[in-house]
């Protein structure tokens, strides 16, 4: 997994609420083995008319959110199905953080998992981040900062949003469970000891 530290970018406004993961990513596209190539099919009934050429209208057809790394969405993102292809497709995409007032509990955790960070604000937040880049016509940066844990904005808005202290470590790392558990050797070689003194009879 590429760790993230803080991203910097276009953000684009999809302020749909229960936007679920058979949106983001139709089960059409589901099929086969490989684990890549998702990103292309992303909000495809949205991207793509029905004749395949792509939509005009919609926000991330449009310069310059063709090429955002954020993403700025209302309530319930990610719900639905557990597929963790959704957070692929959006993560080959280009997306690196999804801000949004609430999401599906295993898109959530997927997301982390797959090295993007989900960031939990107010639509209050939201909307006021998504009227500035709407203002300056997308070209407004916007930073999601996981070592500071807040989200700025190229016109000075700052919020502050929390993260699980695990999963926050793991993409700040660019590592999994396994290989987080794995660096910590000093603490599980003296848990060992003390414990082989107190159970010898496990040893």
């Amino acid at each position: 997994m590429e760790a993230l530290q803080q991203v910097t970018g276009v953000a684009a406004p999809l302020l749909r609420i229960n936007i679920d993961t058979d949106q983001i990513i139709p089960t059409i596209f589901l099929g086969g083995t490989d684990a890549k190539g998702y990103g292309a099919h992303l909000f495809h009934w949205w991207r793509f008319r029905p004749d395949g050429q792509p939509d005009p209208d919609f926000i991330l057809n449009q310069p310059p959110y063709d090429h955002a790394q954020i993403l700025l969405a209302d309530r319930n993102f990610g719900c639905g199905s557990s597929r963790e292809r959704a957070p692929k497709a959006l993560r080959e995409f280009g997306f690196r953080a999804i801000l949004a007032p609430s999401f599906g509990g295993i898109f959530y955790n997927n997301c982390w998992r797959n090295g993007m960070v989900p960031v939990e604000l107010p639509i209050a937040q939201i909307r006021q981040i998504a009227d500035e880049v709407a203002a300056r016509q997308g070209r407004a940066s916007v930073t999601v900062d996981l070592q500071a844990l807040c989200v700025r904005t190229a016109g000075g808005l700052h919020f502050a949003f929390e993260a699980p202290a695990t999963l926050r470590d793991m993409l700040l790392q660019g590592v999994d469970e396994i290989a987080l558990t794995l660096g910590r050797q000093d603490e599980i070689a003296a848990f060992r000891q003390r414990d082989r003194l107190l159970r010898p009879w496990a040893y």
